[in-house]
């Protein structure tokens, strides 16, 4: 079947250049035409057709492919996706004829491009096609990086790896699959991709011109490139060549399993997750003998990547308990033996936090930078903020902070299931305690993955006496009821520092900015862990059990009017305005019911490479970019010093 299609679009298209000329066959190629030379070329290789090379040949688009010969930089106005192709198209040309000119084409167009067109997350292209070169800053919006870039992209970086086993491929590699690739899908939904990905501040995958697809009905260019993409996350993570000793190089930190024939071996490799509080990547190799050859391997030798973005201080490389000498980061940890069966090798990468300047040279966009996590780009939780503050000479650490993993154990979500007016008799509707700009208000239940679920999630910071910080750093909540008879703070969990506060009685409650508990001042025991009091009383409550006796309920007394509690809704009424009320003299059932809150575990819940970054004017939560859904994020920050 291929043979035949190849067949007649070898006739169809030296029918349009005798008919007309071969200038009208170059036209046609500015439309989208796929990798119609990368299918020939390997058509080729199967079928030994001079008129499937031939036909090949005619696809290598030469108003595209002259100015990448001549080393000129000429992508701007192109369109990425037509063209990504055919560069591997050309690529596929060079395997075959050998013409080193075709590998220099390749070679120079991924110079240009992660020199002055590829975002953070490696990705590129704005609403489909390139912009001038280092010009980035203005085409932030929501039509970055068009996901089949990506999947083309690694096809690129995968032959250039192949063909120089130069690291700076295989960092690109590990770049795109991790923040172009595994950040287009909705989390764990099936089916429900990307066609852009949003990187202007304050956007949300959920909100562009495409928005997420549908599992059946969509099916964009893209839907075919992202499957095929979450169908390849095995590629390319070990590359082989022959010689005297058999060579394998581990390029990607993927947990997998590894028949390596020509060593003799099966190489397991496996990793163990990263988070923000354990700054180090852990990775072991164990190595087995193939049954039924002999007892041991042949001589071999395996050289694993030691990436660019981890650091020599505190790197360590053990094999069978002997510490190894490593390299500076960005080259090859190199090891030739006969390896024996069960022989492990493990690794221990630090990862640091770092910033990075977006490609565009103008003075006015310099502080625009992306913030990584190793391999992980982080987005700051935010509806278009963007103005992050460090200070100059000084680590990371002044600025960022890991989340702790106690955390999570503190985040809640509080509920109130509503009453049919003049009887107690419940209904079966459910209202969130939820903060909307920076008032409390009740609000319906949210979906999972979505900024009201976000906003609907509170962190409870228990305040205790400073002989008391390490027990609270180190303890784990199961239940909103250990921190029942404590005094609290209710912090918002999309604006660390922010706390819900009330402005006297009969009056709403609000969202107030407290950054002492953000900027790691050793007074407020950093982050506000076990904070002691601040100044202001107005945000402290005290939880006592429901007012309502229910046995799941809690409620919330204030520290400086006691006997007033924090009040939601009597009725069904979304976005009623939650109040700070007193406790009447005589027994109100209704006063009773509006102040006892369900809990649940928090709607939204911390990534376990989560941090929190001190802003000009508030914090910012940050998470990897392919930990959200439909949150808004911002990937750029405007930081300065």
């Amino acid at each position: 079947m291929v043979t035949w299609m190849a067949d007649y679009f070898y006739n169809r298209v030296q029918h349009v250049i005798s008919k007309h000329t071969i200038e009208r066959h170059w036209r046609s190629l500015n439309e989208e035409t796929g990798g119609m030379n990368d299918i020939l070329y390997q058509l080729y290789l199967l079928s030994g057709s001079k008129k499937h090379l031939s036909l090949a040949h005619l696809f290598d688009k030469p108003c595209f492919l002259g100015p990448l010969a001549l080393q000129a930089e000429s992508l701007s106005g192109f369109h990425a996706n037509t063209h990504i192709p055919v560069v591997i198209g050309s690529q596929m040309r060079y395997e075959i004829t050998g013409d080193p000119l075709y590998k220099e084409i390749g070679t120079y167009f991924m110079d240009i491009v992660n020199s002055s067109h590829s975002y953070a997350t490696g990705g590129t292209s704005a609403g489909e096609f390139w912009s001038d070169p280092k010009r980035l800053a203005s085409t932030l919006g929501t039509e970055n990086a068009e996901s089949c870039t990506a999947y083309n992209m690694l096809k690129v970086a995968r032959h250039l790896f192949r063909w120089t086993k130069k690291m700076a491929y295989a960092d690109y590699y590990e770049r795109v699959l991790i923040n172009g690739v595994l950040t287009i899908q909705r989390g764990s939904d099936p089916g429900v991709l990307i066609y852009m990905l949003p990187l202007g501040p304050g956007k949300s995958k959920a909100v562009s011109y495409h928005g997420w697809g549908t599992p059946f009905d969509s099916f964009w260019c893209c839907y075919g490139t992202g499957i095929e993409s979450f169908s390849k996350l095995g590629d390319s993570i070990y590359f082989q060549e022959g010689g005297k000793f058999p060579t394998l190089y581990v390029t990607q930190f993927i947990s997998s399993t590894l028949t390596w024939d020509e060593a003799g071996l099966i190489l397991k490799q496996k990793v163990e997750p990263l988070s923000a509080s354990d700054p180090y990547l852990r990775v072991s190799l164990e190595f087995f003998t193939l049954k039924g050859l002999r007892e041991h391997s042949v001589e071999s030798t395996v050289k694993i990547r030691i990436p660019f973005w981890t650091t020599a201080n505190g790197a360590q490389a053990i094999l069978n308990d002997h510490k190894l000498s490593l390299p500076e980061p960005g080259n090859f940890l190199i090891i030739t033996k006969e390896w024996e069966t069960q022989e492990k090798l493990s690794l221990i990468l630090p990862v640091a936090i770092r910033t990075e300047r977006i490609k565009d040279d103008r003075p006015q966009f310099i502080s625009v930078q992306a913030i990584q996590f190793g391999p992980y780009l982080l987005a700051g939780m935010s509806y278009g903020d963007w103005d992050l503050s460090m200070k100059i000479s000084k680590s990371s650490s002044e600025w960022i902070t890991a989340v702790p993993h106690s955390f999570s154990s503190q985040l809640f979500s509080f509920c109130q299931e509503e009453k049919v007016p003049n009887s107690l008799e419940l209904d079966n509707s459910t209202l969130v305690f939820t903060d909307r700009n920076n008032s409390i208000l009740m609000e319906p239940i949210p979906v999972i993955g979505t900024d009201k679920a976000a906003s609907a999630t509170f962190r409870i910071i228990e305040l205790v006496p400073e002989t008391r910080s390490e027990e609270c750093r180190t303890s784990k909540a199961t239940s909103v009821f250990d921190f029942v008879g404590s005094d609290i703070y209710l912090e918002s969990f999309s604006f660390p520092g922010m706390l819900v506060a009330h402005n006297g009685v009969n009056n709403t409650v609000s969202i107030i900015n407290r950054p002492q508990l953000i900027i790691g001042d050793k007074e407020h025991c950093s982050m506000g862990i076990c904070s002691p009091l601040l100044p202001e009383q107005d945000a402290i409550f005290r939880v006592l059990p429901g007012l309502d006796g229910n046995d799941d309920s809690v409620s919330f007394e204030s520290a400086n009017f006691p006997s007033c509690f924090l009040y939601g809704a009597e009725s069904y009424q979304v976005g009623q305005a939650v109040e700070l009320r007193c406790k009447p003299l005589v027994t109100d059932l209704a006063f009773n019911h509006a102040t006892s809150f369900t809990w649940n575990t928090g709607f939204a819940k911390y990534h376990p490479i989560s941090f929190i970054a001190r802003g000009a004017r508030r914090a910012y939560l940050l998470a990897p970019l392919l930990a959200y859904r439909d949150e808004s994020y911002t990937v750029y920050f405007n930081i300065t010093e």
